[in-house]
Formats: structure tokens, sequence, C-alpha cells
């Protein structure tokens, strides 16, 4: 099968979590025999063209303009990611399926599938309304139009866990049964090989002290601001914690104020971005690692701590919710409640056995559950049904004309006969 994947992320660009999946999704597909192509947006110095191991990478440029927000932006975005596909169709013919990774690029899929007659397989991986606890202001009700227009478009729709196909159900009106729930996966051998390197933990902590760490956005639906507000009730109860934050985003200093301003700036430590090589090393080196969202689809950073083996809380929401069996894989704490969130984590600093029961159990959990193996063979059976459903349409499009134009001809035949009777009648009286 020829797969068209369209996305504004791929790495070594990563924004949020798409870029992963595409990754991990496409390198999978290929394995499967199938062919592979991204089409993603140009950032850095990172080349035009690239085959990243079978799977065909073009990045573009947007347009040389200044664009007056971010929907401008996009749009532009888009218009290139036509001209791209358009061009490499040309040259090695059509695909069979586009594969469209949310709204941002909801515009070159619409306009590709008119143009060359391919079906549309979307994934929400989240949702404006989401994100935003509802639409509060004109982008964002774009935005949410944009969706669901890409919904509509598409022959089938893919979400990574059951709270989104309700959520997105509810939201844009779907048939339920267009909507079909794979979860995200993460590449098993992720940390083969890795090992705590205690020289890297001391940099960011001391040997005695337990490293909660954290790793993500710094956006607000993340959560951050309550796992901060939980550390004093932690460190009332366990004085030998530090709490790690890993990652960059739009709160950054907002958080950095709320730990000073809480007189935790020697116990809360801010890394920035780190690489993947040192997102590994961080994982292997935390004692507990909690993700405390307040709208998670599904959250696939905890499937990494999984794996990494660290005893891991997520909040009750979402897909997270999913992924977590209370005290049996791992622990939940009530969204948005820092006392929850401090509770949860105290029990696994303080039940040893507890924290290496999780970890155990989380660890199997991941390799039998969330491995790219079963989540590539349910995609390409969804890839399946888009284009049986497709050519059944064309079907029943072309039943449908030759019947139109049998009544027609039927209509036309009718009207020469009546035609006729009527001459042949007047004639008769002459």
């Amino acid at each position: 099968m020829k797969i068209l994947m369209l996305t504004w992320e791929y790495p070594p660009r990563i924004v949020g979590g798409i870029a992963r999946v595409v990754h991990d999704l496409s390198k999978r597909l290929i394995k499967d025999g199938h062919e592979v192509t991204v089409v993603t947006y140009k950032d850095g110095d990172v080349p035009y063209y690239e085959n990243d191991k079978g799977v065909e990478v073009y990045r573009v440029d947007n347009y040389m303009i200044h664009p007056n927000n971010f929907i401008d932006w996009i749009m532009q975005l888009n218009f290139n990611m036509i001209a791209k596909a358009t061009e490499i169709m040309n040259k090695q013919g059509k695909f069979d399926v586009i594969h469209a990774h949310d709204w941002l690029v909801a515009n070159a899929a619409k306009v590709l599938k008119n143009s060359f007659d391919i079906p549309v397989v979307s994934t929400i991986h989240a949702t404006e309304s989401g994100r935003n606890s509802g639409i509060h202001d004109e982008t964002q009700r774009y935005i949410n139009d944009t969706e669901w227009m890409l919904t509509y478009e598409s022959t089938e729709v893919i979400v990574n866990s059951n709270y989104m196909k309700s959520h997105v159900q509810g939201l844009f009106g779907l048939p339920f049964d267009k909507i079909n729930v794979v979860p995200n996966g993460i590449n098993l051998n992720n940390f083969t090989g890795v090992d705590r390197d205690y020289d890297f933990r001391r940099q960011y902590a001391m040997d005695n002290e337990k490293i909660i760490l954290y790793v993500g956005r710094l956006v607000y639906e993340k959560g951050v601001q309550n796992l901060i507000s939980a550390m004093p009730k932690i460190l009332e109860n366990y004085h030998d914690a530090k709490l790690i934050i890993a990652g960059k985003g739009g709160m950054l200093e907002e958080l950095k104020s709320q730990a000073y301003n809480m007189g935790l700036s020697n116990k809360v430590y801010f890394t920035g971005y780190l690489n993947s090589k040192q997102v590994q090393k961080m994982y292997k080196c935390a004692d507990v690692a909690v993700f405390p969202s307040t709208y998670e689809p599904f959250g696939i950073v905890a499937l990494e701590a999984m794996l990494a083996g660290v005893p891991t809380v997520v909040s009750d929401i979402g897909g997270l919710n999913e992924i977590v069996e209370h005290r049996v894989d791992g622990m939940k704490s009530y969204a948005g409640n820092a006392n929850s969130i401090a509770d949860s984590v105290l029990s696994l600093l303080f039940d040893a056995q507890l924290s290496a029961n999780v970890a155990k159990k989380a660890k199997i959990k991941v390799k039998e559950e969330f491995n790219w193996n079963k989540i590539a063979q349910d995609t390409h059976y969804i890839y399946e049904r888009a284009i049986c459903k497709t050519m059944a349409q064309k079907q029943a499009e072309q039943i449908e004309q030759e019947k139109a134009k049998k009544a027609v001809k039927a209509k036309n035949t009718e009207k020469e006969i009546t035609n006729l009777l009527s001459f042949k009648k007047k004639h008769a009286y002459a």
C-alpha cells in the first residue's frame, strides 16, 4: 500500500506527541512492506528530502511572507504541502490513502482528496475545545471548525483512547462507527542499554534526594502548576525529595515564579529543553514520574516512564485514566487536586514494595499492549476499510448515474411516443 502522511512535525522537529507517533508508525508500516511518504514542515537546517530508513520524508518551507497570525502561517504551509504532494504524485503515481494528523494539515488533505480521488484517514490527537475547556474566541472557533471539517472529509477517523472517542463523537456529531480507537505506542527499544548515570543525576539532585520527575510541555492543561502546589505536602512528609521539571512551554516563567513564591526554589529544578538522549537518562535517574494533566487525550510520556521502570502517577482523566490501573501498574490522582497528587507520590516514596510491584507490572503492560506491531496492523486495517468504503461509494454513485441516465432516456422515449400518437391522431382526422 502507498501511504501519504501529512504532519506539521516530524523528527528532528518535535513540538508535541504527533512527531513521535508519525515516526514510529511509519517505520513499522515500512517493515510490514508498505510504502510511506511523509510531507512535513522544514524547520532549521534539516534537508528538504531524506530517506529515513525507508520512509521518504519531504519537507516544505512556508511562503516567504510574514503571516499576520498562526492561522495564516498554517494556511501558507498547507498550500506548499499540496504543491509538494502533487509533484510527488505526478512523478510516482497516486497514493492509496492519505493519513492526516490533526487540523494543522486539514486543508491540504481535503484538496488532495478531492483533486486525486484518494480516501482520507485522519487522526485527531487532541481538540481545541478539550485543550481550552471550551471555545472562547474566534481563533479557537476557527480551529474547532477546521477539526470538524477534517473529520467530515475523512472516510475513517482514528483517536487514541475511548475517552477521545466519546469526546470527538459528541463534539462533532460523527457516526460512532466511523471513529476507531487505536492507542499510541512506544518503541520498546527506547531504553535498551540505558542505565542510571550517577554523574548525570548529580547535575540535578543530591544522591540522598528522591527525584520526582515531570517530562512534557509547560502549558496549562498539563497541570504542572498543581504538581508544584503538591510539593509542600510531599516535603513536609519526605524531606529528601526534589522535583525535576523537564521541558519548555509558554508557562515556564509563570511556573518558576510560582516555585519561588512558595519558597521551593531549592527543591524545584527546571531543566529546560532536553534532547532524546538526555530524556532517556533522566527517566532512568527518576524515582517517581508524575503526569498531572487536566486534559490528556492519551499521554505517551506515561508509557515512556512505565517502560523505563519508573513508578508512575497520572491524573484520572482522559487517556491517562485508561493506561494506568491504580495501585496495580501505577498510581492515580484526582485531576487538578494537589493534595491527591501528594498522597499518591508519598505512597510510592514510603512503600518500596509497592513501587517495585507497580514498576514491574507497568513495564510488562507496555510491552504487551502498546507495541507498534499491533498498532500498525490495526491502522492498516482502517486504511483498507477506508479504501473499500470509497470504492463502494463510487460504485453506488455509478449505479445512481446509470439509473438517472436510464430514467432520462425512458422519459425521452415516452415523450417521443406521446408526440407520435398525438401526430397520428391529428392527421387521422384530417
